[in-house]
């Protein structure tokens, strides 16, 4: 095939974030798996860019093993520590400067709840929490929602990159507002956008990127699967079947029907009302 019709790979096609590329875009968490095996045989499944780690998380007996971290330091996956729990921007602040000191990292993911009943984010404080971070050196992703006006504010105080969410946390139930994600992805052509939270099957995930999101950040979908572990396989094939077909360029969508076999060559009795 000639290279210059040739669709782009996605070795050479990288996650980039704050300047740093990533082999896979797929982001994973590390909570409420059943057991350490399953979380090591999820990650070894997926080959995930990053895996998230909480510093407050009220870890299970399972997770809470001695082994937990060296379990992610052996497969030397980058660390994504995130504010999970907290309820101020105080408290946010605290967290992340907490966990760089654990993790060494300034990598954080911003997370800061509003509501307790749909873990919805606190967009005032979420944007106050961020501006703190940037300028205290973080690389922030922020977790929001769709809200178009809130994104643009997260990004003009530093972030470069998003986390809306697809529905909220845990719930499995995809993407609920399809519209206001895909105006996100439309009026922030050059900005990052990793789908995080509420994609429950690998068509949700394979949907999203079909549609030009950049990732998605997967938990409670591969931990509480049956098995995780082909669970984190087949979203990760998922998550490069969409982006392949992103990069491929889809059809255009009509609203009537056309042959897709040319009229030319068609048999004579078919031809000329005969």
């Amino acid at each position: 095939m000639n290279s210059a019709t040739e669709p782009v790979s996605l070795a050479a096609d990288t996650l980039t974030l704050y300047g740093a590329s990533f082999a896979s875009r797929v982001l994973l968490g590390t909570s409420r798996y059943p057991s350490l095996q399953s979380l090591a045989d999820s990650i070894d499944a997926a080959h995930p860019g990053m895996v998230t780690v909480a510093l407050r998380r009220q870890m299970n007996a399972q997770t809470a093993e001695a082994g937990f971290f060296d379990l992610l330091k052996a497969r030397s996956v980058p660390l994504l520590p995130n504010t999970a729990g907290c309820q101020s921007v105080a408290e946010a602040v605290t967290t992340a400067h907490m966990a760089r000191e654990v993790f060494e990292t300034d990598w954080i993911k911003l997370e800061l709840i509003g509501d307790d009943y749909t873990l919805q984010p606190d967009p005032i404080g979420l944007i106050e929490a961020a501006e703190r971070l940037i300028k205290d050196g973080f690389k922030v992703l922020p977790y929001c929602t769709e809200d178009l006006v809130v994104g643009r504010r997260l990004l003009d105080v530093g972030c470069e990159a998003l986390m809306p969410w697809g529905a909220p946390i845990g719930t499995g139930k995809g993407v609920v507002n399809p519209y206001g994600l895909r105006v996100l992805r439309d009026r922030l052509p050059d900005v990052p956008l990793i789908v995080d939270a509420g994609l429950g099957v690998p068509s949700h995930a394979c949907q999203v990127m079909e549609w030009g999101f950049d990732g998605v950040l997967l938990n409670t979908a591969v931990s509480q699967a049956t098995h995780p572990a082909a669970m984190a396989r087949a979203f990760a094939l998922a998550v490069e079947a969409g982006r392949d077909a992103y990069v491929a360029g889809p059809m255009a969508e009509r609203e009537s029907a056309q042959a897709s076999t040319p009229v030319v060559g068609m048999p004579f009795w078919h031809q000329d009302g005969q």
